[in-house]
């Protein structure tokens, strides 16, 4: 299947309106969370061959065509003119201005690393708060990937 990145996500996107299901009933469905099948449709991750008969049933008008493109590695990336939409940007934004602190905090409940944003988990959920109104919990579940220190004994290759 030779086309362009948007016109399949348009594709893919038409076939869960076509359904009328949300992202969480896809999700409900395949066994998914509610953004791996987001980042499904919007070919930013790859449809395991387990799942794809789940996604397939859960939306039919995907073509067998578009299932087989969605089992392919896609080719993850982002247009940088997304951070002008202003749910995008707040959420850099609350990074942004959470990050040095949420870094200290692994850092000292796990030591020098990072999390992984490939062993990766994320979820949207909507909760009432409180004071009774609706709140965004965007959960990131990540690996933590310790850096090690770069002993020369353990390169496989070495350059003479």
């Amino acid at each position: 299947m030779e086309q362009s990145k948007a016109i399949i996500v348009n594709q893919f996107l038409s076939a869960k309106r076509k359904a009328g299901k949300t992202f969480n009933e896809i999700a409900k469905e395949t066994g998914l969370t509610n953004v791996y099948v987001a980042q499904l449709l919007r070919r930013q991750a790859i449809l395991t061959p387990e799942t794809a008969s789940k996604l397939k049933a859960a939306l039919p008008h995907l073509s067998d065509e578009l299932v087989d493109e969605m089992m392919k590695p896609p080719m993850r990336s982002y247009d940088p003119n997304l951070i002008q939409e202003p749910a995008i940007y707040r959420l850099n934004e609350a990074v942004m201005h959470f990050g040095e602190s949420i870094k200290d905090i692994i850092n000292e409940q796990f030591g020098d690393g990072i999390m992984s944003a490939i062993d990766f988990y994320c979820s949207v959920d909507k909760v009432k708060g409180v004071d009774g109104k609706d709140r965004v919990v965007i959960t990131f579940d990540g690996k933590f990937l310790p850096y090690t220190e770069q002993v020369s004994t353990f390169v496989v290759a070495h350059y003479n």
